[in-house]
């Protein structure tokens, strides 16, 4: 540690600042500055940059004992006093609204006018809106977290648009970020999609931010209610999973910016032929495109970064996929194949377009469709691997029906034709006849 950082934390100790004397910082700013100035030992002067404050404050933020809400002390205040410690929990609440809170205090005995409470709230509503106007997303140093969300989108495929459900995990210090489009967000697809990032990173963050789905977590009261197999997936490749605050989407908007970018970048002005050609589109503008702009906010480009963050990952070549034996939609190329872990697998010509379910297991690559198997390959190793039946292909009807001609006996074409009764065509006439007759009678 420098001299200059020992000596200033020197100057920083245990002193309680008065309430009134330390401006509005948010609860979860004001974790975030203590753990990065205890656990990182980031300076004063940085931690002032990176949240846009005043050292003077980030000082009282860190000698602060305990995050409390701020109160701005006015002559309203001083009428309100008995309730103001009341109101500055209950006003984020009800949405800072005068009225309800007015409402509330006359119940409590409260004699006083509706415009001395609305002279309280109104710094309270200012500052509340002038705090998220300049909320910076919080800066992580390389291979700290990586942030995971979903967004969907309409695809223009060549047979016509269709919705497909975007997979996007975002690196947070390089921005880096992958993105799988996918049938739906079930949690075999969730995980993996998670292991098809990790093989493009060749490797992940020790924390990995999410918004509360329900792949992830639970709804609980007072505690975390992990899903115990993605819980189990997390120990597996050893990260940390960790939650946005209840309706706090917003602490993730590195990824949430990757959605927008995907939508506002990658799709304008293209087609697609099926799923196939969407991903090998998608994979070189990823290369060509996102991974070599100018990012906004770090005004760098994410690939330069990522040179950086590389080392700081935690490898994953070596460990083997977390085997979920659950099924896997995939929709059926033109070509008649379908991918599973950057491999290709043949299915019958007949299900192009439609949607199977992938079961891998035992060593084998199970394809079903409504629930019937209709092709089974050996799982391949590797990847960029293809594994074709001859049998799939539309070719195979034509050596059946060839085959079968060549195997009847000379001169017996005939036999193998239905046999038609031949009738002469007065019949016919003589059936309109009395069907007109029955008509007219």
């Amino acid at each position: 540690m420098s001299t200059d950082l020992e000596r200033e934390r020197e100057t920083i100790g245990p002193e309680v600042i008065p309430l009134e004397e330390v401006p509005m910082v948010r609860r979860e700013r004001w974790e975030e500055i203590r753990r990065l100035w205890v656990e990182e030992r980031v300076p004063v002067a940085e931690l002032a940059r990176r949240f846009a404050l005043d050292r003077k404050t980030v000082r009282r933020c860190l000698r602060a004992a305990a995050w409390r809400p701020y109160q701005r002390l006015t002559r309203a205040a001083s009428v309100l006093a008995p309730y103001a410690e009341s109101l500055g929990e209950r006003a984020p609440q009800v949405g800072y609204s005068a009225q309800i809170l007015f409402q509330e205090l006359r119940q409590r005995g409260y004699t006083g006018s509706y415009e001395t409470v609305k002279l309280f709230v109104r710094p309270l509503r200012a500052d509340q809106l002038s705090a998220e106007r300049t909320l910076r997303r919080f800066e992580t140093p390389p291979g700290r977290q990586s942030q995971i969300d979903w967004g969907t989108a309409r695809i223009p495929f060549r047979r016509g648009p269709q919705v497909r459900h975007i997979f996007v995990l975002t690196l947070g210090f390089s921005r880096r970020s992958f993105y799988l489009p996918a049938l739906n967000e079930t949690l075999p697809q969730f995980l993996d999609a998670h292991e098809r990032a990790f093989e493009y990173f060749e490797g992940h963050t020790r924390e990995h931010l999410y918004d509360r789905p329900r792949t992830v977590c639970q709804p609980s009261e007072g505690r975390t209610l992990w899903n115990p197999t993605f819980k189990a997936f997390a120990e597996y490749w050893g990260f940390e999973p960790r939650l946005c605050q209840p309706y706090r989407a917003r602490t993730k908007g590195k990824v949430e910016a990757g959605v927008k970018y995907f939508k506002g970048n990658f799709l304008p002005g293209r087609e697609f032929v099926d799923d196939v050609d969407l991903m090998e589109q998608l994979l070189q503008w990823m290369a060509e495109i996102a991974d070599l702009r100018v990012h906004g906010t770090t005004h760098e480009r994410p690939v330069d970064r990522f040179a950086e963050e590389r080392r700081h990952l935690l490898p994953t070549a070596r460990q083997p996929s977390f085997r979920l034996e659950a099924r896997q939609v995939r929709m059926v190329a033109d070509d008649y194949l379908v991918s599973f872990r950057s491999n290709r697998y043949s299915v019958p010509f007949t299900l192009i377009g439609q949607t199977v379910e992938l079961l891998a297991r035992g060593g084998q690559m199970e394809v079903l469709h409504r629930g019937a198997l209709v092709a089974s390959h050996p799982l391949l190793e590797g990847k960029h691997q293809l594994k074709i039946l001859p049998a799939h292909g539309p070719g195979a009807s034509a050596r059946n029906a060839r085959k079968l001609r060549s195997s009847r006996p000379a001169g017996t074409e005939s036999s193998f034709l239905p046999q038609v009764e031949v009738r002469d065509l007065a019949v016919y006439d003589s059936l309109l006849v009395a069907q007109a007759q029955e008509v007219l009678s």
